[in-house]
């Protein structure tokens, strides 16, 4: 089993910044990945950065060069950076974790809200 808790949501205007934390109840080390989700209001749940436990990072067209992900494996924790944020980028943000083995395993985040005003 694994928690993850999301942290750093907030309200920003469009340009500013602002940082998400996931903390994990375990080692990032021992998860297969570790992504950032996000959902919109009437819109499906989007993975927009991704770190797998070997260190390569995905981004999502949409935020790639705005966002960045990173992870502290001392303190379990999985951030995203997100600078120059639109209106667009509003959203519920879910950290996600996987296990992958013989069988799969999904674990989410409860979630934290971002919103970018103009």
């Amino acid at each position: 089993q694994v928690q993850l808790v999301e942290s750093g949501g907030g309200s920003v205007q469009a340009g500013g910044s602002l940082r998400l934390s996931c903390a994990a109840s375990r080692s990032t080390f021992s998860l297969n990945g570790v992504g950032w989700y996000r959902q919109a209001p009437g819109n499906q749940r989007e993975l927009v950065a991704d770190i797998s436990s070997g260190g390569s990072i995905w981004y999502s067209d949409s935020v790639k060069g705005r966002f960045t992900i990173s992870r502290d494996s001392a303190k379990n924790t999985v951030y995203l950076q997100m600078t120059s944020l639109k209106p667009e980028d509003t959203a519920v943000y879910y950290c996600h974790a996987r296990i992958l083995g013989g069988t799969r395993y999904d674990y989410w985040g409860r979630g934290t809200q971002v919103t970018v005003s103009s």
